[in-house]
């Protein structure tokens, strides 16, 4: 197959941090939102909060930089010479970032919509809701167990521990 330039590879390498920095800060955004709920006192203010959290989670920032990491991290693998499993890292990489887009789609995703509706429908009791209140146990519980997983792996990707010679120092 034939392998993308020296300069081609470049432009992907910046379009690939680009989408890391969008999906991992987008969910650091995300979390942060979560703690502006601390002393809300109405129900738009609430339900407010809950929509700009799935907005800047379906819309803008997190799921195009997951979707760019895939198909950005699907074009190096295709057509340079990392391939998708010739590193242990790699093979991490890959199993991390399927396995986060599958559980953001499936649990977080429904979770966070799921505390939208309710405190759209409910207001302020939204509060006093076991579903709502469960919904965002979860979400901020595997949310943030994501956002490390995701920082692990952006750290994962620039020392490659599990690549020969990673813990070797070498001088010029």
């Amino acid at each position: 197959m034939r392998k993308l330039s020296a300069r081609s590879l470049k432009w992907l390498k910046g379009f690939h941090l680009i989408a890391a920095a969008s999906w991992t800060g987008g969910a650091i955004s995300l979390l942060s939102l979560y703690f502006l709920k601390n002393g809300v006192t109405n129900g738009s203010e609430l339900y407010g909060i809950n929509r700009s959290i799935h907005h800047i989670d379906m819309s803008i920032v997190v799921i195009p930089g997951a979707t760019g990491c895939l198909f950005t991290g699907l074009i190096y693998s295709l057509f340079s010479n990392w391939g998708f499993f010739r590193h242990s890292w790699l093979t991490f990489k890959w199993i991390v970032t399927i396995a986060a887009i599958l559980f953001g789609t499936f649990f977080l995703g429904p979770w966070e919509t799921s505390m939208m509706d309710i405190s759209g429908n409910i207001g302020i009791a939204a509060l006093q809701d076991p579903a709502y209140l469960w919904n965002q146990r979860m979400n901020l519980l595997f949310g943030t167990a994501q956002v490390l997983l995701l920082l692990a792996t952006v750290f994962i990707s620039i020392f490659k521990p599990w690549k020969p010679g990673a813990g070797s120092c070498k001088t010029r």
